[in-house]
């Protein structure tokens, strides 16, 4: 069921980015290119409209690599079919940044 939302190329380019294995908000950033003031409130927003979901890391992995803790985000099955209908929108972004699929294609 492909969700018909309104969605930003920006905010289509964070649920790829996220599909593409970068599930960090420093990573999106990095991959993106888009700075921190627009990542994390449309991180978000995505995640009020149920199409991420986010969890924090366990203290024990950050402490191990002596950093804060980071919070990882996942695609929701909502999320899925909104990047499925956001790739037919927007042709460019899967080559923009590849998902898994596509490289091992």
């Amino acid at each position: 069921m492909a969700v018909e939302l309104n969605l930003s190329h920006t905010a289509a380019m964070i649920l790829q980015a996220i599909y593409a294995g970068y599930g960090y908000g420093f990573s999106v950033m990095e991959v993106t290119g888009l700075p921190s003031g627009t990542v994390y409130p449309a991180l978000r927003r995505l995640e009020q409209t149920d199409l991420v979901r986010s969890q924090w890391e366990r203290q024990s992995t950050a402490d191990a690599e002596l950093r804060p803790p980071r919070k990882n985000y996942k695609l929701t099955r909502s999320g899925k079919a909104t990047l499925e209908a956001s790739q037919k929108r927007y042709p460019l972004l899967v080559k923009l940044i590849p998902s898994p699929e596509v490289e091992n294609a």
